[in-house]
């Protein structure tokens, strides 16, 4: 069972005048529905990605694009967007088959984050840019808040660390493609010599990839105190 849509956007701040949107934000294909999400997150990806090169482009003046690019990557990417999500309950209002909700599909990652941006991109067709923006800002200000500095791209961070220990580049090998072709999902696998290989998913092959850095990152490097 889903919570009432009316508590959504009350966590939100917005109240949509076309219901319609919203359920089909929130709406999984899985659910075999008319309609679904899939369409709207492609437009919500691009008011986020606007919104939020907006805010950094205002928030810091003196930096150059590379930087404004490693933050703008950062706060878009799919684990930032689902972590947001999870904030705002998302999963709760999400529309799956059974089978689909049993196996765990509101919590996952990728799913999280396409029904945010999904939801995004009904806002703006419902309200225009002044609400999206509303709600990006605040959704995302934590986030801003504490990205002191650009953050270095965990791939360059991997191969930086394999370097100074004399140790071959990581190989990054794409596993699997699933998915429709307009939302594909790629895993990836990082082999670095002397460890385990790790895998990881995003919902493109250079998400996954970082993805998969970044849990490196986080077992090893972090571990040995580079």
């Amino acid at each position: 069972m889903t919570r009432p849509v009316s508590e959504l956007q009350n966590l939100i701040g917005y109240t949509f005048k076309d219901s319609e949107l919203l359920r089909e934000a929130l709406t999984h294909s899985s659910a075999k529905k008319k309609q679904n999400y899939e369409r709207l997150e492609f437009l919500g990806d691009r008011v986020l990605g606007l919104v939020i090169a907006d805010l950094l482009y205002k928030r810091f003046p003196q930096e150059s694009e590379g930087d404004l690019a490693r933050r703008l990557a950062s706060l878009v990417q799919g684990t930032t967007v689902a972590t947001l999500a999870a904030q705002i309950f998302l999963a709760d209002f999400i529309v799956l088959s059974d089978s689909e909700r049993d196996s765990g599909g509101a919590e996952k990652e990728n799913i999280l984050a396409d029904v945010f941006e999904a939801l995004i991109g009904a806002v703006f067709l419902d309200g225009g840019l002044t609400p999206c923006r509303e709600l990006i800002t605040r959704q995302w200000s934590g986030v801003l808040d504490s990205m002191i500095r650009p953050p270095q791209h965990p791939k360059t961070q991997v191969q930086e660390w394999a370097q100074g220990r004399a140790l071959p580049l990581p190989v990054y090998e794409v596993l699997e493609q699933s998915g429709p072709d307009h939302a594909p999902v790629f895993e990836v696998e990082i082999r670095v010599e002397g460890f385990k290989p790790l895998r990881a998913q995003g919902r493109t092959r250079q998400e996954a990839e970082k993805e998969a850095a970044n849990k490196f990152i986080e077992k090893h490097i972090k571990d040995l105190k580079t």
